[in-house]
């Protein structure tokens, strides 16, 4: 089992970058700069954690952690069960993709070795 705790993930609306090269008829897409940096980090941080490429089917799980908002004590007094339910924060379908990429090739081939995902969304870290 690998268990990494990464950076709170780029949304993939920014991860992804779109243009038409000049003198070209169809749009290229590639990696963002933000997409690039944010490869970089997960990559040295599973490379200073030993991680090596599974090779086999897998299961990813995702504890996605919010960042928690300046006036958050004040949200909690007020609705002590549900004051992080409006925290800003990436949906847990757009922070898989992108850790899916981040992660490739550094803890696994190719993504479609996941054969099985799970994942939550966590009160917000202090």
């Amino acid at each position: 089992m690998i268990r990494l705790t990464l950076p709170y993930p780029v949304s993939a609306n920014v991860y992804w970058r779109s243009f038409v090269p000049r003198g070209a008829s169809r749009a290229v897409t590639t990696l963002s700069a933000e997409a690039k940096a944010y490869r970089a980090e997960v990559q040295r941080i599973a490379m200073t954690a030993g991680v090596r490429p599974i090779d086999g089917r897998l299961h990813m799980h995702i504890e996605l952690y919010p960042q928690r908002p300046q006036d958050w004590a004040r949200r909690a007094a007020r609705a002590p069960m549900t004051w992080d339910d409006d925290v800003r924060c990436i949906d847990l379908s757009n922070a898989r993709k992108v850790l899916e990429d981040a992660l490739q090739g550094i803890a696994y081939g190719n993504d479609s070795r996941i054969w099985g995902e799970s994942g939550e969304r966590m009160e917000p870290d202090g």
